[in-house]
């Protein structure tokens, strides 16, 4: 772990970065960042991601797909403790096969800082597709990773194997498995156990019905030629696939109630809204109203984005919804999502209150002003300083290469620090460096890939390259809970998707859910995050199983990582940082 200040120090900082006190707006070499309190550096390549780059197959022919990738994430595929990397590749589309691009490529993490690229070894170099978004998660219960890939076409699904001598490969088990789908566009994809049986499931949004042959021909006001608008073409519809248990899903979206989705969806975010013990989920939607899907207690939903007042913006219009996350994000203890819109929108920020209603509070939270600027795609909810409240990263990039909205087509992204009374203040600029570089972002994800103790963040550009962005912060002390369910007796899952973890440190409460899914086309780590500010020690954890059983635990020293085994207690509790 990086060294931190003392409490008195770090509360000190923190009252200087509020009060407007850092002066000035530190450097702007696009390599360092740093600020009291806040600190990251861009190291992808150092760690070995310098030779990645998205291509999204752009010469001249503005189709639609290729402003939209690219995805990636933190997958720990060979199951060692420490965060591998997965990013999508893109290419070129072609109306005479698949692009020449690899689809997905793989980064083993070495557990020193770096990464070594593993794509072949891991047997998807020959794969080729034009990925979309990504996700992960031990869909057969036999305590590895397997990688879902949704793509503009057929999707993919990589099983995780282990060959004679122990190494991981991946085999594309897409239409023996049920979920290849009808060729099309799809795009965040989530796992989740949406009936609760110990098996997860998995929805995958639809956006457009779009191809090369149905592709129009979209202009400027000035007649030069441009991306056309997303109300251009008609809202795919998403599938959903419920688990057999067996290695295979059945197609079942008509009979869960997900029809009816206008489509258009892009990121898809998981929560118990209404703390009955069943997951529920968000849909972030382009030009269509956002959905609010409620779990019936059979697996089966209703979507109620309307009646809950999450499906508009605060003039009662649909908005350019892209990426999507939720969390507590003060001491109100009631969730809040996120969602991130095009330029000239502002982020939705809701808060739901205890009658099931979402109060939108983009103004009151001083992040809609402060976002009508930028066209926000991934959003993403972690807690950079480790103080205790959860702050907002948000990767920006426009779609179109001269918009006419009067903002630019690279942009810096946002970084919300949370105030702690509701209100939050953008710190990227003051933080500088990596904060204020102009990209095409896209995804975001989060990990402690070095497990320091604090969360890192993998950021992917379209038709660019990855950023890795290594938290040196100086902050609070922290507890990281890592959980693992007990599929054996038919009441969990093995990744404990669903799980919900409240700790008590100092008399402050944190919850935070293990999911996969949110951001946009991302998959982050599963292990949970909790910076406890002065505190060094947690109270209480407390862990709800999917299966409603509850367990506690006291008295935990700040500074380690929590192992706990649903039925079994904690099973081990290392102390930070944890070397090879």
């Amino acid at each position: 772990m990086h060294a931190r200040p003392v409490a008195g120090a770090a509360l000190a900082l923190a009252v200087l970065i509020f009060s407007g006190g850092c002066g000035g707006k530190g450097p702007r070499d696009a390599r360092a960042v740093s600020s009291p309190g806040i600190a990251f550096q861009e190291v992808a390549s150092e760690a070995g991601l310098g030779d990645f780059r998205h291509e999204n197959g752009s010469e001249g022919r503005f189709w639609f797909p290729e402003q939209m990738g690219a995805g990636g994430g933190f997958v720990d595929y060979d199951g060692d403790g420490w965060e591998d990397i997965a990013l999508v590749g893109g290419g070129r589309l072609s109306p005479t096969g698949p692009p020449d691009a690899r689809a997905l490529r793989l980064f083993r993490n070495n557990r020193d800082g770096t990464f070594t690229e593993t794509t072949r070894e891991a047997g998807l170099d020959g794969i080729r597709a034009w990925g979309t978004g990504i996700t992960a998660a031990d869909y057969d219960n036999d305590g590895d990773q397997d990688i879902f890939l949704a793509t503009f076409g057929e999707n993919l699904f990589f099983r995780n194997d282990s060959g004679p001598s122990g190494a991981r490969f991946f085999t594309e088990v897409g239409r023996a498995a049920g979920v290849a789908g009808p060729a099309g566009w799809s795009s965040s994809p989530l796992f989740f156990d949406a009936d609760l049986d110990g098996h997860l499931d998995l929805y995958v949004p639809g956006y457009a019905y779009w191809s090369l042959s149905s592709d129009m021909e979209c202009f400027r006001a000035d007649g030069r030629p441009d991306y056309c608008r997303p109300a251009t073409y008609p809202g795919a519809p998403g599938h959903f696939y419920r688990n057999n248990g067996d290695g295979t899903f059945t197609e079942r979206t008509q009979a869960s109630g997900l029809t009816g989705s206008p489509g258009k969806s892009l990121a898809v975010a998981e929560w118990d809204f209404n703390e009955d013990g069943w997951p529920d989920f968000v849909v972030a939607n382009d030009g269509e109203p956002d959905l609010l899907y409620m779990n019936d207690g059979r697996g089966v939903f209703a979507e109620q984005g309307v009646r809950a007042g999450i499906a508009y913006g605060e003039h009662g219009e649909a908005r350019a919804g892209m990426g999507v996350d939720i969390g507590i994000v003060d001491a109100t203890g009631m969730p809040s999502v996120f969602v991130g819109n095009f330029s000239s929108e502002m982020i939705g920020v809701y808060r739901q209150t205890a009658s099931g209603w979402f109060m939108d509070r983009a103004a009151a939270s001083r992040i809609g002003r402060s976002s009508l600027t930028t066209l926000a795609f991934g959003v993403l909810l972690f807690d950079a300083e480790l103080d205790g409240d959860l702050d907002l990263y948000v990767a920006n990039g426009h779609v179109y290469l001269d918009p006419i909205d009067g903002s630019a087509y690279r942009q810096p992204p946002h970084l919300f620090v949370n105030r702690g009374e509701g209100t939050w203040v953008d710190m990227a600029d003051s933080i500088g460096g990596a904060f204020t570089e102009a990209m095409v972002a896209r995804a975001v994800a989060k990990a402690d890939y070095d497990r320091d103790g604090d969360v890192d963040l993998l950021v992917t550009e379209n038709n660019g390259p990855a950023r890795l962005l290594r938290n040196d912060s100086s902050g609070g002390h922290v507890l990281r809970v890592r959980l693992s369910g007990r599929p054996d007796d038919g009441a969990g899952n093995l990744d404990a998707l669903g799980a919900q973890v409240t700790i008590t440190a100092a008399g402050v409460r944190q919850t935070r859910r293990v999911r996969t899914g949110s951001g946009y086309l991302s998959q982050s780590e599963k292990t949970l995050t909790f910076g406890l500010g002065a505190a060094d020690r947690v109270d209480t954890l407390a862990v709800r199983w999917p299966d409603g059983r509850t367990e506690r635990h006291v008295g935990i020293p700040a500074g380690h990582e929590a192992h706990v085994i649903r039925g079994e207690g904690m099973a081990s509790l290392a102390a930070l940082p944890i070397v090879p």
